[in-house]
């Protein structure tokens, strides 16, 4: 059992949502066709987020600095993202719904026990990549808000995460994502903009056909 010290908060998750939580594995349970698809995506699917990506920048090359801007900042959004949410996991320290409700039907292996359950990283960073593409693209961004919905499900349909794991993962990522893309707008326009007249262009400009 996780004790507690000065600095962590030892979150019960169960106490929460827990009843939710085993609501949606029940379903689980009763949805075996369901199953495979869902873990694929719960552990692979991020490399989704990453195509869309690609192909805002492709895109990018045709529009504005800010723009350009903004999907190089994307990145950098989605690691600050993540590095937050990891800070927010130290503090609490809620452990795994597999461990607190261990008869409860899983999909996924139970993570190790210094492995915390709040807030959901695959969350945050699926939120961080559509926060910041739907500043890029409305189309786009779009599309990757629905599969961070999708993301965020999964990991409690495979039993990973309770519900509230992934409400408030959804929230950081939107939030750190959304703060840095504004920030890119605001000081990293110029750059670009001297990127674009550099060595880099043909990174950063779509050439002429």
């Amino acid at each position: 059992m996780t004790t507690s010290s000065p600095t962590t908060l030892a979150l019960d998750g169960a106490s929460i949502d827990g009843g939710l939580y085993t609501d949606v594995t029940d379903f689980a349970r009763h949805t075996h066709w369901l199953n495979g698809a869902a873990a694929a995506y719960s552990s692979v699917g991020m490399g989704l987020f990453v195509v869309f990506l690609l192909a805002a920048w492709w895109g990018a090359r045709r529009q504005r600095d800010s723009t350009m801007a903004a999907v190089l900042a994307t990145p950098f959004a989605v690691v600050f993202a993540y590095v937050v949410n990891s800070g927010i996991k130290d503090v609490f320290q809620e452990p795994r719904p597999c461990r607190a409700l261990p008869h409860d039907f899983l999909i996924e292996a139970c993570p190790p026990v210094d492995d915390y359950a709040f807030p959901s990283n695959h969350t945050t960073v699926a939120f961080a990549f559509a926060v910041a593409l739907l500043m890029v693209s409305r189309w786009l961004g779009s599309v990757a808000l629905l599969a961070a919905v999708v993301m965020g499900a999964s990991r409690v349909y495979v039993g990973a995460h309770y519900p509230h794991d992934v409400a408030v993962g959804a929230f950081v990522g939107s939030l750190v994502s959304l703060i840095v893309v504004l920030l890119a707008y605001r000081f990293c326009t110029p750059l670009v903009q001297r990127l674009r007249g550099g060595a880099l262009r043909p990174l950063l400009v779509a050439q002429p056909s």
